[in-house]
């Protein structure tokens, strides 16, 4: 307890100022009164429901002009701090004093008194409000976040003291939201939008088509696209997404909207842009390069807005002024390409200038070009490199706050002075495999989360094999309902960016007491098959909880060395004698031997059905030992990779079969649709180009047309063909068995009739559902352990969207890097600025390349404003003149007065690299075709490639050494940054056009 002096303003019943000095005491335990407590504050009676949207607390003002509001039974949540009610008990007399106390007494009025007077860390002795707002942000607190607190005052000057600018904001966009309502004479730049039943019977009738807007990021002002859901017109058979051109028939739409279209006559449909564009978001219409006429279409209504948080920038200040300086409408300019400008109303102009600020829309009147809006708050300095990664993790609407403290109570103690044991009661529940089998891990060097590990022995008698796969068994320490479930639920992934990574659940349990690390025992759950030794068909299979004890923690390149016969040391046996470490290397060996032979069968058997084998541009994360990154290294083609792979894939794919089994319409599994034939086109058109062909009736048929389309004197064709075959492919999703016919359970590129993600549950939230559904399988626990299958769906979605947004943010993370290694070089002279590039799309003012050395792709452009070609000397070197350009489609020739070159597919040709700066969005690189030759001599790629990768991060993150260039970090995002080796699955994660994983390698959630 505290002693403090305050001081008291009352006004006395003749009206006169009375100052009144008197000792206070202040302590930490005080009463919350919230059924939603998590610090088991001692709360006796009336208690807040948990079961409302938000709590209030209201000021003075509000409760004394609109008490009788507070008097509706309706109005649950009511937090009265006992600033407020003394100051109504010493200034509005008896009868109002009574209407409250007869408010906090009542049971039938979710209203509770909350002494902020004596809390400790809320009490401030300032002038009246300051307390309210300081009990408000207490609460935030002392509730973990569960549950939104909302202060109500009409007090500006308490605003302002606060600095709640942001209220000032809203304000202001909202009034003149209502003045443009009020203005109904004013001239209509849109539509109307048609009332909601008319929506309804327009989309039951098929006259509408309802769908999800989505802007072309390239071609934001004059392309979005809208892939139609439910039935389609009656008129018309849709195959394709609808054309909506331009802003006009976008009608106040912004991407991501659910909208309903109106089909346009046939006469008036357009076709896409096949052009490249100068930049994303070129404003420039190429009317003269469009491809076939298909559906197009006006927005004629919204069912639901997605609108969201944005990033934006505020123009130069020169511009703010011409707009009207006395008004201080400004329009502000979205990071995001798709979005329009926002007009908002603000005083801090000049003060934003260079940051990148957070704004919300409010409305989008008829009569106004852009919508309304407000600010919310700064995120920091535009370029720099901490506040650019705050940006995509915002613009994906990736939230990852430090673990509460509340959330951190939950985990079991963990310390030198109290290390975690195992409980004996919890081993006896167990099957314990600690002394019975060998079990081990492979994962990627440095490795520190160990979500899996395998075993495989002979059994007695010698006919049969035992393989087993055990998971870390996350479930026993995240209980369901608990503030870590809610929270990793919420984040539902662990997020990978190039320089850091955001864990779905605390280090204590990711990287230690979940993590199946070598020598130490850990709880498991795992899938034991018993198999022929001859044939290897499966004769029994078991699921349960087990008890392990991994003997070694293997990484992929020590245990291939193991495989191929070389001398290399195992670290866990380098201390023991020779004949008992000749021993134990001879068993670890055998084990990985028979692994081998069992995956290689496993493989064989899905080949047969079909699974693809695909690529990506993958890559992983090396540091050094201080945990900083210092190369993004490709991927090594080695065969025990596969084989751990291939063990992953086995045991998702039992599992979807048992819980499936045990629950018809309540499982949650993971489907791949077969993608559609025309979205194989430009695959199947490269590939005739270079005198291959693709079949693409099954995945079977493609597998095995793949296979052929080999150029041994390029093994890059063969490499850019599967990626190609990648971008064609549809989203593997995830979702509940209730809501999807049974013949649509079918994974296209696994080639399996049901699969799930069983494998890596401390970092995907799935594989917790899972683990669950398979617990109540196996034991037959169904109540209170499964969802509905609403619900379930509706988990469906939002992990499906979350997998989503962390991919992007994985993607646009690397690209920052790869501006950012470029960002401070002369393009002219340094040599690293020149590589070499394939080129892969052709286009009708260029062409699209890769550049294997640095894993980037991008556009060359042979045409540029003005209408110059890039011309061809004898030497092979690249100008730019006068002269024309002429697509085919597999080539784009230039025809200049040095005479006439053909840009073939699969060509190898030079290009410099440069950053094109952006004051409001993401720099990007910009390739100069500079030759038509291949740059140098051509290394083997995967040497190539990691060479140039090392070389770009390792100079991006020399230069984030520099304190001044980077924020100061709290503790738990330090955690982050210096935590483990980031795992190799979420890093192969497509990157750059790719639009799915590697399905044979990384669908399988193996590191």
């Amino acid at each position: 307890m505290i002693k403090t002096e305050k001081i008291l303003h009352l006004n006395s019943s003749k009206g006169r100022k009375v100052r009144v000095v008197r000792e206070h005491y202040v302590r930490e335990q005080v009463p919350c009164g919230s059924s939603l407590c998590q610090a088991h504050c001692h709360n006796v009676g009336k208690v807040l429901s948990s079961d409302v949207t938000h709590y209030v607390v209201p000021d003075v003002g509000v409760v004394r002009d609109f008490l009788e509001i507070l008097e509706f039974r309706e109005l649950q949540g009511v937090i009265l701090t006992q600033t407020v009610y003394q100051n109504i008990q010493h200034s509005r007399g008896r009868r109002i004093h009574n209407r409250l106390r007869t408010l906090l007494k009542d049971p039938r009025h979710d209203c509770v008194l909350f002494a902020n007077e004596f809390q400790q860390y809320c009490y401030c002795p300032r002038e009246k409000g300051e307390n309210v707002y300081s009990a408000a942000v207490w609460y935030h607190h002392h509730l973990a976040g569960l549950q939104p607190v909302v202060m109500i005052t009409e007090d500006s000057d308490a605003i302002s003291h606060f600095k709640l600018q942001a209220a000032h904001d809203l304000y202001s966009s909202i009034a003149q939201t209502l003045l443009e309502r009020e203005n109904e004479g004013g001239e209509k730049v849109y539509t109307e939008h048609l009332p909601a039943e008319v929506l309804e019977a327009g989309i039951k009738s098929g006259r509408y088509i309802q769908g999800i807007l989505s802007v072309n990021k390239h071609r934001a002002q004059h392309e979005a696209f809208v892939r139609y859901e439910g039935s389609a017109s009656k008129n018309t058979e849709l195959n394709s997404d609808v054309l909506v051109s331009g802003v006009k028939h976008r009608n106040r739409a912004v991407h991501g909207d659910m909208v309903v279209i109106e089909l346009m006559p046939r006469n008036e449909w357009k076709g896409r842009t096949m052009a490249l564009t100068e930049g994303q978001g070129e404003e420039r219409a190429l009317e003269d390069t469009q491809s076939q006429p298909m559906p197009t279409g006006r927005v004629v209504g919204v069912l639901q807005r997605n609108w969201r948080d944005y990033v934006v920038t505020f123009p130069p200040l020169e511009e703010v002024q011409t707009q009207g300086r006395n008004a201080l409408k400004i329009l502000v300019v979205p990071w995001d390409y798709r979005v329009p400008k926002i007009r908002i109303s603000t005083q801090q102009a000049e003060a934003l200038q260079e940051q990148r600020v957070i704004v919300r829309l409010d409305s989008w009147e008829s009569t106004s070009l852009y919508p309304n809006g407000h600010v919310v708050r700064v995120l920091g300095k535009a370029g720099d490199p901490e506040t650019e990664i705050q940006t995509i993790l915002l613009e994906n609407c990736i939230h990852v706050s430090a673990f509460s403290e509340a959330q951190l109570r939950e985990m079991p103690v963990n310390s030198k002075e109290k290390p975690w044991q195992v409980s004996s009661s919890e081993a006896s529940s167990r099957k314990d495999l600690r002394n019975s089998h060998l079990v081990f891990s492979i994962d990627p060097k440095g490795c520190e989360d160990v979500d899996d590990t395998l075993s495989v022995r002979r059994l007695p008698g010698g006919k049969r094999l035992e393989l087993g796969v055990h998971i870390a068994d996350v479930t026993h320490f995240v209980r369901e309902g608990s503030l870590t479930d809610l929270e990793a639920r919420s984040r539902a992934t662990t997020y990978y960016l190039a320089d850091r990574r955001y864990d779905m659940l605390p280090p204590v349990l990711s990287a230690d007491l979940c993590s199946l690390l070598g020598g130490v025992d850990r709880y498991a759950m795992s899938v034991l098959w018993e198999l022929d030794a001859e044939t290897l068909d499966v004769c029994t299979v078991w699921y349960g909880r087990t008890l392990i004890r991994s003997s070694y923690q293997l990484h992929y390149e020590l245990a291939q060395s193991l495989l191929n016969g070389e001398q290399v040391e195992v670290p866990e046996l380098k201390d023991l004698k020779d004949s008992l470490r000749d021993q134990k290397l001879a068993e670890l060996l055998l084990a990985l031997e028979t692994l081998t032979r069992v995956a290689r069968h496993l493989r064989a058997q899905r080949d047969k059905g079909g699974a693809l084998e695909l690529e990506g541009v993958e890559v992983r994360a090396q540091l050094d030992e201080k945990k900083n990154i210092t190369a993004l290294v490709p991927k090594q083609p080695l065969e025990v990779h596969e084989t751990v792979a291939e063990c992953m894939i086995y045991a998702n794919h039992w599992v979807a079969r048992k819980i499936q089994e045990s629950f018809p319409h309540q499982a949650l599994l993971r489907h791949h649709p077969a993608p559609k034939q025309e979205f194989f086109n430009p695959l199947i058109d490269s590939a005739k180009a270079r005198g291959f062909s693709i079949d693409t009736r099954s995945n079977r048929a493609l597998a095995d047309s793949l296979e052929r389309a080999v150029d041994p004197q390029d093994p890059l064709v063969n490499r850019l063909l599967r990626m190609m075959a990648t971008q064609a492919m549809s989203n593997a999703l995830y979702f509940s068995t209730g809501s999807c016919p049974e013949e649509h359970y079918y994974h296209y590129g696994l080639a399996l009739e049901r699969y799930t993600h069983f494998t890596s549950p401390i970092r995907r939230y799935a594989d917790v559902i899972v683990h669950r559904l398979l617990m109540a399988a196996v034991r037959l626990e169904t109540e209170g352990a499964l969802a509905g299958n609403k619900e379930l769906e509706e988990l469906a979605r939002h992990i499906n969207d979350k997998n989503r947004a962390a991919q992007q943010a994985q993607k646009q993370s690397t690209e920052l890097f790869q501006c950012l290694y470029f960002r401070d070089k002369d393009f002219l002279t340094d040599e690293r600025c020149q590589a070499d590039a394939v080129v892969y799309a052709v286009r009708a003012n260029g062409f699209l390349a890769f550049v294997p050395q640095y894993g980037l792709k991008g556009a060359v452009y042979l045409k540029d404003r003005e209408g110059r070609v890039l011309g061809v000397d004898a030497e092979g070197q690249c100008e730019w003149t006068s002269g024309t350009l002429q697509k085919y489609c597999d080539r784009i020739s230039t025809c200049t007065s040095a005479g006439t070159h053909s840009f073939h597919l699969f060509d190898h040709v030079t290009v410099r690299i440069s950053v094109e700066p952006s004051r409001c969005h993401a720099d990007r690189l910009h390739l100069e075709l500079i030759s038509n030759r291949p740059h140098g001599s051509l290394q083997p790629e995967t040497q190539t490639a990691a060479r140039g990768r090392s070389e770009m991060v390792q100079e991006v993150m020399r230069r984030a050494e520099d304190k001044s260039r980077r924020p100061k970090l709290n503790k738990e995002e330090k955690q982050f940054r210096q935590s483990k080796t980031p795992n190799l699955y979420v890093l192969l994660q497509e990157i750059g056009e790719l639009s799915l994983l590697d399905l044979s390698r990384c669908e399988t959630g193996t590191e």
